[in-house]
């Protein structure tokens, strides 16, 4: 039907009786890189807490190649293995080396030997420059030396989606930078990537699609161009007046 991985169709949260995400429908296609923008609080990380079933929907349907996660419980297992989350704070485990970090998930939840794991794991670690820290604790790296782990250890899982939440925003500034050249890396490697971000210019540079969100629902979405360019609906034009002068 398409070639989409993922599909989000009439999607609802409520926490108790505060509805966060009231109606959202949108699709990620293979290979495709899709930057999800709107002031706090208007839904975005708890759509992508929904779509990974850290949280469980209200209502709606998450539809990874055509199965609802949200009906099929038996495969969510499976589909959170293939659909990888980034999350603002690392969430590294403390106690592990660099190394062993990005090798638990493959051989616990893959199956994959620990010779495998360990080759795979420092491809990446090499790919995000972190290689040279594989006998280390997250202690005593910097933030953007733990995200940019943290970005290894989901890629060490295979994943055919990365979801990232807000990645650079417990950063310092001067690591911000580091981070981002490493996303834009899998964007040319061909990474399918769901980013919700406070990057404009990130967004503005690498995406296929912007998304944006204000209350809880899409209020306009579209190529770069367009939602930065001209957009149509004023809410994202006051969104954006505060990154780029008119």
């Amino acid at each position: 039907m398409t070639d989409s991985i993922l599909e989000v169709r009439q999607l609802k949260k409520s926490f108790g009786d505060h509805p966060v995400l009231k109606g959202i429908d949108f699709e990620v296609k293979a290979g495709e890189v899709v930057c999800i923008i709107g002031p706090s609080g208007s839904g975005k990380s708890t759509l992508l807490r929904c779509i990974n079933h850290l949280e469980i929907p209200s209502e709606g349907a998450i539809l990874y190649r055509g199965h609802d996660v949200v009906k099929e419980k038996s495969i969510v297992g499976n589909y959170r293995s293939k659909v990888g989350m980034v999350f603002q704070h690392f969430n590294l485990f403390s106690n592990l080396t660099i190394l062993e970090n990005c090798t638990i998930g493959p051989m616990k939840v893959l199956g994959t030997d620990a010779k495998t794991a360990k080759e795979d794991a420092l491809k990446y670690l090499q790919l995000v420059g972190m290689d040279s820290y594989i006998n280390a604790k997250p202690k005593h790296l910097s933030g953007g030396q733990k995200q940019r782990v943290a970005i290894a250890r989901s890629l060490s899982m295979h994943p055919d989606v990365l979801l990232f939440d807000e990645p650079t925003s417990a950063l310092d500034p001067e690591t911000v930078g580091e981070v981002l050249v490493v996303m834009k890396d899998l964007v040319q490697m061909g990474m399918t990537m769901l980013v919700v971000t406070h990057e404009m210019e990130f967004a503005r540079d690498v995406s296929d699609r912007v998304v944006f969100m204000d209350d809880g629902l899409i209020i306009e979405e579209g190529s770069p161009e367009e939602i930065f360019t001209n957009p149509k609906n004023s809410r994202t034009q006051n969104f954006l007046q505060r990154f780029f002068n008119s």
